[in-house]
């Protein structure tokens, strides 16, 4: 099981490792649009549709890393009077009762408008944009599916937590 384990996180680790880019990318692309308006006094749409979709590429791609990390933000009550056992219970019964049925809510949901956008290769968002809201809209599909994949690394985490202080109790 740790092997499979070792596996999920690494797709959450190799991506969020190459999407973390972006944020350098975003900052150096803003610098330049805002040099290029105020002091050329020239504009580019694309330029600044670029800034947004690294944006929404960071955030949506990033999530399943943060949930690796465990640095997402965690309501703590209770949580951290728990032990692990207590912990592992809690994030399983989350995972099992929020985080993977919403996911996979959201993801059949919003399908059919990835599936059509892609379909007619649907163009910029605004007129001189970068022609390709179609990619734009795959981010919510993989921003499912890389937090599914981290919340089935997590699940089997605590499962073989529990599982391994049962045998030793």
């Amino acid at each position: 099981m740790q092997l499979w384990i070792a596996r999920l996180d690494a797709v959450n680790h190799t991506v969020g490792m190459g999407v973390r880019w972006f944020a350098l990318l975003m900052v150096l692309l803003q610098f330049a649009v805002v040099l290029l308006r105020y002091v050329f006094g020239i504009s580019f749409i694309f330029l600044n549709e670029g800034v947004l979709y690294m944006h929404a590429a960071l955030f949506m791609l990033g999530a399943g890393y943060t949930l690796l990390a465990d640095a997402h933000v965690r309501v703590d009550i209770f949580y951290s009077r728990f032990a692990k056992r207590g912990r592992a219970v809690i994030d399983l019964a989350a995972a099992l009762g929020f985080l993977l049925p919403s996911l996979l809510m959201l993801l059949w949901f919003t399908w059919p408008s990835v599936r059509n956008s892609w379909a007619v290769l649907e163009g910029p968002i605004s007129v001189g944009g970068i022609p390709a809201s179609f990619l734009l809209k795959s981010l919510i599909p993989a921003f499912c599916i890389l937090l599914i994949v981290q919340g089935l690394a997590g699940m089997l985490r605590d499962l073989l937590s529990l599982l391994e202080k049962r045998k030793s109790a």
